[in-house]
């Protein structure tokens, strides 16, 4: 059966249900619907944070035979609650860019899933719509001052950064012109579209920690400049006000169940390669509060997501995991090792000898912030027994725990191996993570530290536009901002054709952007962009809908 097929045969429990499993009581809960709620912020305990044991997901560089990252994390969750664990799975929501472009959905597969997978991959409780109207409210406020003739603030058209948003992959929307059409439709300028996953919205909504600092944080957003070289903040238009209103549901962490009748907790969204790619800071202290494991995932690879995990959002939130997983299979190590993707089928310990660099890299980046490391197989039915024991062999050279992972084929109860190695990690581990750079580092120097550390870069190589606006970002005062590094998930380097473990390369920062009000630099290499296109067939062209409502085609 397809995804969606195997979570149609699910009978749901009413989320009621889900949470008097972690002690909620109905009158907590803000419903949408009978499957689906909201979880007031109050609900948040400190305390009980402290204690919890937090599981970091991530995984080796993606390749296009897949690595079921959030199939794992799913499925782990539901292993620990088969040994007797108070677990719960704390995840992002899913972006329509990628539902309708090339991935398709992102809540989970096979019998590791989260329900009601249709509406988790579609409006879900319209966070990412409120987001998208909080981020074009500030856009039409911009656009509203420049246009005023009693009450501009003088904001040079010229040097506005602030785009817009869609959570749609359209290419079309990436650099254009507005306010055509004569005086009355405002000041021709030249702007474009991000993807809402790549909103500073979104980031700012990930790392708030409740409204009243979501309200400030939107006030700090840096827009432009005066036409004498001033630097305008949202809050000089009165703005963060009316965008806060706009978020003020959706900042409540929305909860769900898995496939097993386990609770999960999505939130956010913002993409990894592009963004922070995480979660928010209140859906994972909602989940710490609420159930003694938490298992979370960071977008992509440990070089984008976990990095972007710990040195941005485990800084601010001041967390450390307890450990962290990272996702493999056999068939994306044979094609790091240069296999065709037509063939990763065929046994080939080549290939995989050849492969396991990449692995081994991810492995060194997550030790590096001194935290315990569990290696996870995604197995499918025709990895070979000589591939496993390769693996097995390998991991037990460099000391790292390793377990096959069943999730996707038997749910929970496929991966209470990989549960059980977990947990003993876990109960060992008492050190907090070491990040990669100091705050008081320069910009250069914490973007050099991640390069070399963990992407195993040689140099890093700025433009001379990517050197202006890092000057003037400097002199604005934000050298001392965490990095949030825009570049391309298919390889540790910047150029997405070098697979496997590069080395001796340089990467190319051709421009940088503020997010001020999230609180971070980001610098975006190669030839990265903030709003994806759809690929030559998207995924939309498969989705149906038949007379009863009934959908096929979404997975």
């Amino acid at each position: 059966m397809t995804d969606i097929e195997i979570t149609q045969k699910v009978k749901a429990e009413h989320i009621r249900e889900i949470a008097k499993k972690i002690d909620l009581k109905e009158e907590e809960l803000e419903y949408y619907g009978t499957e689906k709620a909201k979880l007031r912020l109050d609900l948040i305990d400190e305390e009980k944070v402290s204690k919890s044991n937090l599981i970091l997901v991530t995984a080796i560089t993606p390749t296009p035979a897949g690595e079921g990252k959030t199939t794992t994390s799913i499925g782990l969750s539901d292993g620990l609650n088969h040994i007797g664990k108070k677990s719960i799975v704390v995840l992002r929501e899913p972006s329509l860019g990628p539902v309708f472009g090339m991935k398709g959905g992102a809540a989970g597969g096979g019998w590791s899933q989260v329900i009601p997978m249709v509406d988790i991959n579609l409006h879900f409780t319209g966070d990412f719509h409120a987001i998208g109207m909080a981020n074009n409210l500030l856009s039409a406020l911009i656009d509203n001052n420049i246009q005023s003739k009693t009450r501009s603030l003088g904001l040079d058209p010229r040097t506005v950064i602030w785009k817009r948003c869609i959570d749609m992959n359209d290419r079309a929307l990436r650099n254009i012109v507005s306010a055509l059409g004569g005086k009355t439709g405002g000041t021709p300028q030249e702007t474009g579209f991000n993807i809402t996953a790549a909103s500073e919205i979104l980031a700012i909504l990930c790392l708030c920690s409740n409204l009243e600092n979501l309200q400030e944080m939107c006030g700090n957003i840096y827009i432009g400049d005066t036409f004498d070289g001033k630097a305008v903040y949202a809050k000089e238009l009165n703005a963060s006000g009316a965008i806060a209103v706009l978020l003020k549901d959706a900042i409540k962490p929305n909860i769900v169940q898995t496939l097993e009748g386990n609770p999960a907790i999505i939130h956010g969204g913002p993409f990894a390669n592009i963004a922070q790619g995480t979660n928010s800071i209140v859906a994972t202290k909602m989940g710490m509060s609420l159930g003694d494991y938490v298992v979370t995932e960071a977008g992509f690879a440990a070089d984008l997501g976990a990095e972007k995990f710990l040195n941005i959002k485990c800084r601010k939130a001041n967390l450390s995991p307890k450990a962290v997983v990272i996702v493999a299979t056999i068939r994306a190590l044979k094609y790091h090792g240069g296999k065709a993707l037509n063939s990763l089928t065929e046994e080939d310990l080549d290939a995989l000898t050849k492969g396991i660099p990449n692995l081994e890299k991810h492995i060194e980046s997550i030790q590096s912030f001194g935290l315990a490391v569990v290696v996870s197989i995604n197995a499918f039915k025709d990895d070979t027994k000589a591939e496993k024991d390769l693996i097995y062999t390998h991991c037990k050279k460099l000391g790292v725990p390793v377990a096959l992972s069943y999730g996707w084929a038997d749910g929970g109860k496929g991966c209470t191996e990989l549960a059980e190695k977990v947990v003993a990690a876990a109960q060992t581990s008492d050190n907090k993570f070491k990040p990669t750079y100091d705050l008081e580092d320069s910009a250069l120097t914490k973007i050099e530290k991640i390069c070399r550390n963990i992407y195993g870069a040689k140099n890093v190589v700025l433009t001379a536009k990517a050197k202006r606006q890092l000057k003037r970002f400097e002199t604005l005062g934000y050298a001392k901002l965490p990095i949030c590094m825009a570049k391309t998930q298919k390889s540790l380097s910047d150029n997405a054709k070098l697979i496997g473990r590069p080395e001796n390369f340089d990467i190319h920062i051709r421009e940088f952007e503020i997010a001020a009000g999230a609180g971070f630099i980001i610098p975006i290499c190669g030839n990265m962009l903030r709003m994806p296109g759809l690929p030559v067939t998207p995924s939309a062209e498969n989705i149906k809908m038949d007379s009863d409502g009934t959908i096929s085609g979404l997975f």
